[in-house]
């Protein structure tokens, strides 16, 4: 479980960590900036557009030129952009004939791009498309609302994907002011794992970013708060079921009871059909085919959510059983049969965390993108395999309190009008 981890730093600032592995040649590359939504300031969606519009041109290159010089050599690159960071991946033949053309072609997208009009364009009419689409979907509706009301005035409150108004009002000036704060050396770490040397894992790194200004590291977010009441929000929508979320704000990542909260968590709602949530909501009662409970982490804080959807006449009753399984185990804890089932689900799924080269990606870009132990995953594995009963109970005790926590209801107006 332990990871063979090497990490140094470009010429020009670029934090970078490798791990090599030699069973396929292929080669796995992210350039993770911290430039998420977290950093939208007034305008949501200024991070993500900014994201979507990095293999889109340079100076030098149309999008056509740059797809395909990345088709002739097989390479696939995918964008994200989430509240923390706006992340480039990139998956490439380790074979230097391949691989150095690709990774000067994504050095210069990176680097040098250059926000052509028609193209922010399109962008923005997908991406309003995508808001349009959120808003007919409860469960989009659901997690927005959500996240909106856990985070209140915190920058994580915002959504990666914009509002429309902002969207429209986001020109190319702005995007190029962004890119020119946020995407710099500094402010980049770099991952890579697959067939490589270190002595080639050095050139690859130092090509990825050499045309990057060195820049300054954004600044750290303010932590998120607490709640300080237990506010409702309620969102008409027409439909059968009513979606509810239930929860608030939790850990940053790195905090000691880290692991202890999230084995409470997946014995409360994780683990499929064997969960505490999952048995009272569905087997016992029939109230719900999904129900879940979620633990997410980020730079300044992460969220404790629990979910499900329930036909509308059912909603009082199932308000009632997801907040007293929750009340239950803060005061009993878990027994020793869930414990241990909870505990052999979660030290069992950690290696097919690592299996492939891309889940090993994932890991250990998490582990440098927020500073976290090189042996972080060796230490969380033990941490949880000595975890008892009550280190679990005290640690959700300290970290969720049921009275300050936000209910979010989505359904129609008549039935979430009359429940809270």
């Amino acid at each position: 479980m332990e990871l063979s981890i090497q990490h140094w730093c470009t010429d020009n600032g670029a934090r970078v960590f490798f791990v090599a592995r030699h069973g396929l040649p292929i080669v796995d590359l992210r350039i993770a900036f911290n430039a998420g939504s977290a950093r939208d300031s007034t305008m949501p969606g200024l991070a993500r557009m900014t994201s979507n519009l990095l293999l889109e041109g340079t100076a030098d290159r149309t999008a056509s030129e740059i797809s395909q010089a990345l088709e002739q050599h097989g390479a696939r690159a995918q964008i994200r952009c989430g509240r923390d960071t706006a992340d480039i991946n990139v998956r490439c033949l380790s074979n230097r004939v391949h691989l150095e053309p690709v990774m000067r072609t994504v050095g210069d997208c990176v680097g040098c791009a250059h926000f052509p009009s028609d193209s922010v364009d399109r962008i923005r009419q997908r991406m309003i498309a995508g808001l349009s689409q959120e808003a007919a979907a409860p469960m989009e509706k659901s997690e927005k609302g959500f996240t909106a009301a856990i985070f209140a005035d915190h920058p994580y409150a915002t959504s990666p994907g914009g509002e429309f108004d902002s969207l429209k009002a986001i020109d190319p000036q702005r995007l190029r002011s962004f890119h020119g704060r946020y995407f710099a050396a500094t402010n980049a770490t770099v991952t890579l794992v697959g067939d490589l040397s270190r002595e080639q894992a050095e050139r690859i790194a130092e090509q990825i970013v050499v045309r990057l200004p060195v820049g300054e590291r954004a600044p750290a977010l303010p932590p998120v708060r607490p709640l300080s009441a237990r506010p409702v929000l309620r969102l008409p929508f027409e439909a059968e079921q009513t979606h509810v979320s239930i929860g608030g704000v939790s850990l940053s990542y790195g905090h000691a009871d880290h692991p202890a909260l999230h084995l409470g968590c997946h014995i409360l709602g994780g683990g499929g059909l064997t969960s505490i949530l999952a048995r009272r909501m569905r087997r016992e009662r029939g109230l719900s085919y999904s129900s879940a409970c979620k633990l997410t982490a980020g730079a300044a804080g992460g969220r404790f959510q629990m979910k499900t959807h329930v036909r509308n006449e059912a909603l009082s009753e199932a308000l009632s059983v997801v907040r007293a399984s929750l009340c239950e185990l803060l005061e009993q804890g878990p027994d020793t049969d869930a414990l241990e089932l909870a505990r052999e689900n979660l030290l069992g799924s950690l290696p097919l965390q690592l299996a492939s080269n891309q889940d090993l990606l994932e890991q250990v870009a998490i582990i440098g993108f927020y500073n976290l132990p090189e042996d972080y995953v060796h230490r969380f594995s033990q941490q949880v395999r000595t975890l008892g009963g009550e280190d679990v109970r005290a640690a959700l005790r300290r970290h969720l309190d049921p009275d300050l926590m936000a209910t979010v209801l989505v359904g129609p107006q008549p039935v979430i009008s009359l429940v809270g």
